[in-house]
C-alpha cells in the first residue's frame, strides 16, 4: 500500500467531507446530510489537514485556531478501511506541528474514540465544559 500524503487543504468539497464522515463512522455525530452546514464548517475552519491515498481523501483533521495560544481540533476522521495504520495519530501530529509549540491542541472525544486518544498518550483534561448545539 502507498504511504498517505498529508497536506493543508482549503478547497475540500462538502460532498467529499460527507463521504469521509460516513466512511469513518463519524457521520452519526455530525450533520452529514446537511451539505450547506458542512460547507460552512469547512469554510469556517482555518486549519484543515488531510490524508490522501491515491488521491482519495481517507483522513481529515479540521481545526479552528489562532496559531498563538489554542487550537480546537473539531473533527478527526479516518476512513474505517485504513484505521489502525497511524493516520489519525499523524493528523494530530501534523496539526500540532503547524500550530507550533506555544499552542494547546484541544478536542472533545466521541465516546467510542476515548481509548484511541489514551493509546496515543494524549493527556486528558478533567475540567472541560461544553454547551451542546441545540440542533
Amino acid at each position: 500500500m502507498n504511504e498517505p500524503v498529508y497536506a493543508i487543504e482549503h478547497d475540500i468539497t462538502s460532498e467529499e467531507f460527507r463521504e469521509l464522515l460516513v466512511d469513518s463512522g463519524l457521520a452519526e455525530r455530525r450533520p452529514a446530510e446537511d451539505l450547506p452546514r458542512l460547507e460552512r464548517m469547512l469554510r469556517g475552519s482555518n486549519l484543515v489537514i488531510t490524508a490522501r491515498l491515491g488521491g482519495k481523501l481517507v483522513g481529515i483533521a479540521r481545526s479552528v485556531t489562532d496559531f498563538a495560544y489554542c487550537c480546537y481540533l473539531s473533527d478527526l476522521a479516518v476512513s474505517k478501511a485504513v484505521q489502525g495504520q497511524g493516520i489519525g495519530r499523524q493528523l494530530i501530529e501534523q496539526t500540532r506541528s503547524h500550530c507550533g509549540p506555544e499552542v494547546s491542541v484541544i478536542l472533545l472525544s466521541a465516546p467510542g474514540a476515548v481509548t484511541f486518544y489514551e493509546s496515543i498518550g494524549m493527556p486528558r483534561h478533567n475540567a472541560a465544559f461544553c454547551y451542546r448545539q441545540e440542533r
